[in-house]
């Protein structure tokens, strides 16, 4: 195997399992977690953001790095393909949004704490960006690439 294709496979696991952790995990926290503790000890909410925190902040991280080597080893194969970059430039920009939620629930700045104050509503919010995301992905994935974007390409 040459040495491009298994760092594009092991980019692409990278993005696609750290989706599943941190979509899985804000799911999680919202469907369970979040019910479960209203009302109760503030004590273990801190517990349990400080320890997701470091999840959260890994995983922007590997989102940033194989986003961005997924990106920059496919803008050759869609050179020319408007919706294409149009689409990912949508998607880039609403994981940012994500992040930056992310970030602030799990964080524990003074000038945020009206997200964490409001967690169930954010986290909805997030899991509906996520999904919006997703979708995206999945469908700049599977769709042909349009003939005028396959004539610019150079022949390999």
């Amino acid at each position: 195997m040459d040495t491009e294709l298994l760092l594009t496979v092991i980019s692409r696991w990278a993005h696609v399992g750290t989706a599943i952790v941190l979509v899985g995990g804000t799911a999680f926290y919202r469907l369970a977690v979040i019910p479960s503790l209203e009302g109760d000890s503030t004590e273990l909410v801190e517990r349990i953001r400080n320890r997701w925190k470091k999840v959260v902040h890994l995983g922007i991280l590997i989102f940033l790095i194989s986003g961005f080597y997924n990106y920059f080893t496919m803008i050759p194969k869609h050179k020319g393909d408007g919706p294409y970059h149009a689409l990912l430039g949508v998607k880039m920009m609403l994981a940012m949004f994500v992040f930056f939620v992310a970030s602030v629930l799990a964080g524990n700045r003074p000038g945020t704490q009206m997200f964490r104050d409001d967690a169930k509503k954010w986290t909805g919010i997030m899991l509906m960006v996520a999904a919006v995301i997703v979708g995206i992905s999945g469908f700049v994935k599977v769709r042909p690439i349009p003939a005028a974007a396959a004539v610019a390409q150079p022949s390999e």
